[in-house]
């Protein structure tokens, strides 16, 4: 299909990425869409034997709020699915390698799929584990792509980025689903077609993608995937595990010299218990946190908010919703932009004993950064959960109105700038001390 060396593992890899980008924005991140397909679940009838008649202000009104409270349950309990679930989705992932966690995402992806093809009104609670499935289908897509980075060396963080963005935009997809329903096509129909789209993930994982890891940097007269004619030989593989290990053991130990003060930084490796219990892993907990739960929380409340604030007009909530599904868009044209900083930062000069990595490594070494990745998001993921009782005080105490729990965000919020404050100012005191230490040296 393709060259195995030099132009044609370039075809290979561009072919790759924009493949992988299709697949991100096609799929991977489709839950976070939740806010257009409720308007068709509610529209369809799911969970409609919740809403019962009541009186208010001596005028009869249909009461959905238990049917609102089921509905935002089933996101919070997706949300939460797919962060938690990223660190066991991380080990298996850096044990069995790419095949493996790839089949397992295709199979629950499709799996979901299936449960919203086959549902109906009659059977609404298919829907708790339909949407659970696609989020841990959809983050283990997005996983397994970002790899595709290191075969672009220099612009690997921008391809990270990318497909980060890919992911935010695919949100769309429900979006998509949204407008053909009110076209006449079957919801049932729309998620059918999605399901049978996992021939096309499983052609990349067997055709396009390696069997265990891509490695970085890459080692000379790499391939992967399929290759003239057959798989890739063991020696390839071999080749690529050897390098994975040299290439963590660089990274492990970015200042292999010795820095100014004369100490090999083999003894500033810290453990895992003193990582996860520094305020770079408490600070940046937080600013996750904070900002997971007033995302979740958006996206899980959007239609009710919208049916309060709209007096129940479906046109008026119709409309606004698609006008919030539009701007999810923006996030592939966003996000890239952090990556391009980042890699041209990268290719600066850098001072004797500096690393582009060096307050990186001194707060999160890479030896523990699958671990402490997978712990940062299991814990927000437990944050998340109180997207739930926020909703429940919303359409309780306060009648509907998130007025004030908009407040309480808002100024929990300000909260998360701690984060990037804490490292500017342990950055600044760095680079003080190591202008100290070279000054020092020097004289």
């Amino acid at each position: 299909m393709f060259g195995c060396q030099g132009g044609g593992l370039r075809v290979r890899s561009w072919f790759t990425l924009i493949s992988g980008l299709v697949e991100c924005l096609g799929f991977a991140g489709a839950v976070f869409g939740w806010a257009s397909l409720v308007f068709v679940l509610k529209t369809e009838g799911y969970f409609r034997s919740l809403c019962v008649n009541a009186t208010i202000n001596g005028t009869a009104v249909e009461d959905c709020s238990r049917q609102d409270e089921q509905l935002s349950l089933i996101f919070t309990i997706a949300s939460f699915m797919n962060n938690f679930l990223t660190l066991p989705n991380g080990f298996l992932f850096d044990h069995f390698g790419t095949t493996v966690a790839r089949i397992l995402g295709i199979s629950v992806y499709t799996a979901g799929m299936l449960l919203i093809a086959f549902s109906s009104p009659v059977n609404s609670v298919l829907l708790f584990p339909a949407l659970s499935f696609i989020a841990v289908g959809g983050i283990l897509f997005l996983m397994t792509n970002i790899q595709v980075a290191n075969l672009f060396g220099t612009h690997r963080s921008t391809i990270i980025t990318l497909y980060n963005g890919a992911f935010d935009s695919s949100s769309a997809v429900f979006l998509i689903i949204k407008l053909l329903y009110e076209d006449g096509v079957s919801l049932q129909g729309s998620f059918l077609f999605l399901a049978c789209c996992s021939v096309i993930h499983l052609f990349r994982t067997f055709v396009l993608m390696p069997r265990t890891h891509i490695p970085y940097p890459l080692p000379e007269n790499y391939t992967y995937g399929m290759k003239c004619g057959g798989t890739r030989d063991y020696a390839v593989a071999k080749v690529e595990e050897k390098n994975i290990q040299t290439s963590q053991s660089e990274e492990e130990m970015p200042f292999k010299e010795t820095s100014p003060q004369g100490q090999n930084t083999d003894k500033m490796e810290r453990s895992f218990k003193s990582c996860l219990l520094s305020w770079f892993f408490l600070w940046h907990l937080l600013w996750l946190s904070v900002m997971q739960l007033r995302h979740y929380l958006f996206i899980g409340t959007l239609n009710p908010m919208l049916n309060h604030l709209a007096a129940g007009d479906p046109g008026l909530v119709s409309r606004y919703t698609n006008a919030f599904a539009f701007t999810q868009l923006c996030g592939i044209l966003c996000a890239p932009w952090n990556g391009l900083i980042m890699d041209r930062h990268k290719g600066k000069q850098r001072e004797p004993g500096q690393h582009v990595n060096a307050h990186i490594f001194l707060g999160f070494p890479s030896v523990h950064f699958g671990k402490l990745y997978g712990m940062v998001m299991a814990l927000s993921a437990v944050v998340s959960l109180l997207q739930y009782p926020c909703f429940t005080l919303i359409k309780g105490p306060l009648g509907g109105d998130p007025f004030y729990v908009n407040i309480g965000l808002t100024v929990l919020s300000l909260l998360a700038f701690i984060n990037p404050l804490y490292v500017y100012l342990h950055c600044r005191r760095q680079a003080a001390q190591r202008a100290s230490s070279n000054k020092s040296a020097s004289s």
